[in-house]
């Protein structure tokens, strides 16, 4: 789990301020401007913080406080990993994140894969939404159970 509340603001704040990066990041709901305050350099992984509007918000902080961000992923599909190259496009986000290449993880995506370029680089795609189209036949193989919901 993430460190919530208290326990992120003492991680992130002190009067020994240095680069730190804890092993699971801060979640800090509604309070991102105890990020800024306490440390000089901020990974953001959307899916632990809360997504992408808290990562927005985290981001705006941060880069009106001088302090750099870098994103990093976690084991998103092609969806979620445009999401997160979106997000890296952002100007606060200066230093180089950590999202991986589809290789990596998958043999086989339910989109587009993304592949390091020859700058070692993900280039974020055009589009609609994520910029992802799906591949509805790679979806279907996986898919396992299917339910339908009525309102």
């Amino acid at each position: 789990m993430p460190a919530v509340g208290d326990t992120c603001r003492s991680w992130l704040g002190g009067p020994n301020r240095r680069n730190r990066f804890g092993p699971r990041g801060c979640a800090v709901s509604g309070q991102p401007d105890a990020l800024a305050s306490g440390t000089d350099v901020i990974n953001i992984k959307p899916s632990r913080v809360g997504g992408y509007l808290t990562s927005k918000e985290i981001h705006d902080v941060a880069l009106a406080n001088g302090v750099p961000v870098f994103c990093g992923g976690t084991l998103e599909t092609a969806v979620g990993r445009a999401a997160n190259l979106a997000l890296a496009t952002l100007p606060g986000f200066t230093l180089p994140g950590d999202i991986s290449a589809t290789s990596r993880y998958y043999a086989r995506d339910i989109g587009q894969t993304f592949e390091l370029d020859g700058d070692g680089c993900l280039v974020a795609p055009f589009g609609p939404g994520t910029g992802v189209e799906l591949d509805l036949d790679v979806v279907e193989e996986l898919t396992q159970e299917r339910w339908t919901a009525s309102v």
